[in-house]
Order: structure tokens, then C-alpha cells, then sequence
């Protein structure tokens, strides 16, 4: 799948989100569970079910972001597990992102747009594990000036979310 696929349905999300959930008929909130939320977006080319959640904890303090991690599952294009990270502002091309938990430390490998993405299915299937069996995990990334942040997300009930989401678009 392209990243600006790729992109442009985050982008829809946002927008989406943004406006009442309420008053759109193609994207849908099927469940909260503690810090993470699941959701379905429809769209003429498919079911699009995901979990995600924002940060409990940003650093630096003075710099607040919309930042959102995400796990995302699309039936029609037989993709499963996919995760991405939202910073709220672009990330450095000169930098990685890492989701650390525990002594888990997993390199997002793409990043385009504010988002970063991990382009090895194993790997994720990997995070989701890490995900399942943490209560914390951090996105470390870095702006274009090269100042890095810390998001800081609580995993207080991303199975549930995950589980809901996978349902969703089976």
C-alpha cells in the first residue's frame, strides 16, 4: 500500500474526528475501554476498524501535541496489525522513531507526513505482543529542528481494543 494511501486515510480520520462523531455516518465509535478507543471507518473501498489512544504523559510539558498511536486492520487490502504513530507535527527525516516498552525497543522504519509507520509485518505482530503484555509503552521522535519528544501512552486496555477492532473487520 502507498503512503499517501496510507496518508490520506489518516488525514480522513482526523478530519473526520475533528467534526461530531455524531454526524458522520462513516465513522463510528464501537468501543472504549479504559485508554484506548476502537473505531470503524467505511469507505467505498472497505472497512477500516482500528484501535487507538493519545498520550497520558507528553514531554516536553510546554509543548502540547496531538499525537495518536495507532493499530490498524483493513480486511479488503489484507492488511493486519498495522501500526502507526501520529506526532502532531513532522517528523525529522534525520532522526528515528522508537516505541520503547519495557525492554522492548521497536524503530519505526517509515516517516512521512507526521506519521511513522513500521513496514515489517513481524515486527508489528511483535509490537502488538509487547503492547498486550505492558501497561506503558513511549514514542520517542524527533521535530525537524531535531528537538525530541516523548509520548507516553498507558496500554490500560488495548487488548480489549485490539480485540474489538480485529472483530470489527473479520
Amino acid at each position: 500500500m502507498s503512503i499517501i494511501k496510507k496518508n490520506l486515510f489518516f488525514l480522513c480520520i482526523f478530519i473526520l474526528f475533528s467534526i461530531s462523531t455524531a454526524k458522520s455516518e462513516d465513522l463510528k465509535v464501537i468501543g472504549k475501554f479504559k485508554d484506548w478507543q476502537t473505531m470503524v471507518l467505511i469507505e467505498q473501498s472497505g472497512t477500516i476498524c482500528f484501535a487507538q489512544s493519545s498520550p497520558i504523559l507528553q514531554a516536553p510539558k510546554s509543548n502540547k501535541r496531538d499525537a495518536r498511536l495507532f493499530v490498524t486492520f483493513r480486511p479488503n487490502e489484507k492488511i493486519k496489525d498495522e501500526i502507526s504513530a501520529s506526532s502532531g507535527y513532522e517528523f525529522s527525516k534525520n532522526n528515528s522513531v522508537t516505541a520503547i516498552s519495557g525492554k522492548n525497543k521497536i524503530k519505526f522504519d517509515i516517516v512521512q507526513q507526521g506519521f511513522a509507520w513500521i513496514a515489517d509485518n513481524k515486527i508489528e505482530k511483535k509490537m502488538v505482543k509487547v503492547m498486550k503484555k505492558g501497561s506503558r509503552i513511549m514514542i520517542k521522535g524527533y521535530n525537524e529542528k531535531g528537538s525530541q519528544t516523548i509520548d507516553h501512552y498507558s496500554l490500560l486496555g488495548f487488548t480489549k481494543a485490539y480485540n474489538a477492532a480485529k472483530t470489527a473487520c473479520s
